[in-house]
């Protein structure tokens, strides 16, 4: 599909002046090297940043259908974020690179919840059952999105798929709905599921450097889990140079760190998932 990603209305951008950018016949300016398009009503609110497409000999063209994309999953999205409310549900976007403990540290959470939250869960894989069914294992109503069935095998939930996932979730019955997104660092972060808040799993065996190289996933959490925080003594792992990359792309996010394998944290990260806030660790 193309690199690109949305600014949705939960996370603020810097403004830029339209006297600075050139623009073409499709109402495309370039800024520092990327393309973006404002509508008609110029509102920087709802602007978007499509990527650099230049490259592309069909790179104005390519823009347009990516905005029409993004225009039925933010309506998609806004009718996800109409049904969580009338249920009264709070609804957390989970994400992470493939492996960073994100289904661990849930089925730990979930069982430290001892049913005094009433937890669902939307899980978002290409194949297999394998984390749902562990999901489920721990007591909690489980749907699955297979992104392979029906939806191209897509690297990422997008609203429409969070929307075929509802019919299986018992809305009225549940405080707090969980999304786990597909792993990976780039593509989840750009989609408008109609979630209220994002989480960001982060295992230190990742290396400090990720925040700088895929700064949009880390940019648009609202909190994030430094975890497998047990293997640290074990690892080559820079952890103030991480949180100083972490800092540079986006000043002030709440952090937890955590073991997923000893539970270390968990306490705080329930906290936050219940909308409580928690005692981060800075």
């Amino acid at each position: 599909m193309g690199r690109f990603h949305h600014h949705n209305h939960a996370h603020a951008h810097d403004e830029h002046a339209h006297d600075e950018h050139a623009h073409d016949e499709h109402g495309l300016h370039e800024h520092d090297g990327v393309w973006h398009r404002h509508d008609d009503h110029d509102d920087h609110d709802d602007q978007r940043d499509v990527g650099d497409h230049t490259g592309y000999e069909t790179g104005g063209m390519r823009v347009e259908v990516l905005e029409k994309i993004l225009g039925e999953n933010d309506r998609t999205a806004a009718s996800n974020r109409a049904a969580f409310r009338a249920a009264g549900v709070r609804v957390v976007n989970v994400m992470s690179s493939p492996g960073a403990g994100k289904t661990t540290l849930l089925a730990g959470l979930f069982s430290l919840a001892h049913g005094d939250t009433r937890f669902g869960v939307i899980e978002g894989d290409i194949e297999t059952a394998i984390d749902a069914d562990r999901l489920a294992a721990t007591g909690v109503a489980v749907s699955l999105v297979n992104t392979a069935n029906g939806f191209g095998g897509e690297c990422h939930l997008d609203a429409p798929m969070v929307r075929s996932a509802l019919p299986r979730l018992p809305l009225d019955d549940l405080d707090v709905v969980v999304i786990e997104n597909v792993g990976n660092l780039v593509c989840p972060a750009e989609f408008d599921v109609g979630e209220d808040a994002r989480l960001m799993v982060f295992s230190i065996t990742e290396g400090e450097e990720k925040p700088l190289k895929y700064p949009v996933m880390f940019r648009s959490a609202d909190a994030i889990v430094i975890n497998k925080m047990d293997l640290l003594p074990h690892l080559d792992f820079d952890l103030d140079a991480f949180l100083a990359n972490v800092e540079s792309v986006n000043p002030g996010v709440q952090l937890f760190h955590t073991s997923a394998k000893t539970g270390d944290g968990f306490g705080e990260v329930l906290a936050w998932l219940r909308g409580e806030g928690g005692d981060p660790t800075v």
